[in-house]
């Protein structure tokens, strides 16, 4: 399915956000029109990943010129340990995708197994910076829109895409934020530390469903051997699963959406 940026720019024209704000990050309606109808601006393929991350563009990046640093990550209802002493926060995105989970239909009383997740992620890192009111209603705006088609190169949606996320095996979070159009770096990550989400989070999609997975502190496997070095998953929106399998197939997904906060040396 695709993830139409129009689809995605009428879900934000009918939410709760004043448009001075974004007008000031886009630089206008007109010059949103002139890069191609893009709100997700990203940076041309010979800017160098710090200065897409901390949005200090070199003279041959089109990115816009924010300051990364007064992005401030939303606290999570059992705090979550800061990121580690010497980390640049150098990237933030929207993931849209599925978590998956397991059955086993020869226990009547089993639960879902957890087994990892997939999702696109989207740059919103300038939102980060200069509208974060913008950036907390995301993942239930994308939430409610289609699953993107991240291999269309021709797609809007693709030129606005910062990499992808899942998992190696049922306990290493992956992401590649290496694509055609820009190389951020990849990482291998094992879960830190964990909050649950808060009491008020979007249950699924049309707010149907069994609620928000949990907000996540990630740590790289190998710390010497990347770039990227701990990942924030907060504020999600669905893939949690029913609570038991009476009913469920072997193997299912659930639909959600999350910021992603990424880290750097």
């Amino acid at each position: 399915m695709l993830f139409t940026q129009a689809s995605f720019v009428l879900a934000l024209a009918t939410s709760a956000v004043a448009a001075a704000p974004i007008e000031k990050r886009w630089g206008g309606w007109g010059s949103w029109a002139n890069h191609g109808g893009r709100p997700w601006w990203t940076p041309s393929a010979s800017a160098s990943y710090l200065e897409f991350g901390k949005r200090f563009p070199g003279a041959d990046s089109n990115a816009p010129t924010c300051d990364l640093s007064q992005a401030v990550m939303p606290a999570a209802p059992t705090p979550l340990p800061a990121p580690a002493s010497g980390l640049t926060l150098s990237h933030v995105a929207i993931g849209r995708g599925t978590q998956n989970y397991t059955c086993d239909l020869t226990n009547a009383t089993a639960v879902p197994t957890a087994t990892g997740a997939k999702a696109t992620l989207f740059n919103v890192s300038c939102i980060a910076a200069d509208t974060p009111d913008l950036l907390a209603k995301l993942p239930s705006i994308a939430l409610d829109l289609p699953i993107p088609s991240s291999d269309d190169e021709s797609s809007p949606a693709y030129q606005d895409m910062s990499g992808h996320h899942y998992f190696l095996d049922a306990t290493t979070p992956f992401f590649n934020m290496d694509t055609t159009l820009h190389q951020y770096g990849t990482g291998r990550f094992k879960k830190s530390n964990g909050s649950n989400a808060p009491s008020d989070a979007l249950l699924g999609t049309n707010n149907q469903g069994f609620g928000s997975v949990q907000w996540l502190k990630l740590d790289a496997k190998d710390s010497a051997g990347q770039v990227l070095q701990e990942v924030y998953r907060l504020n999600t929106a669905g893939g949690q699963p029913p609570k038991t399998c009476q009913g469920m197939p072997a193997a299912f997904e659930v639909q959600y959406s999350s910021e992603y906060w990424i880290w750097a040396q």
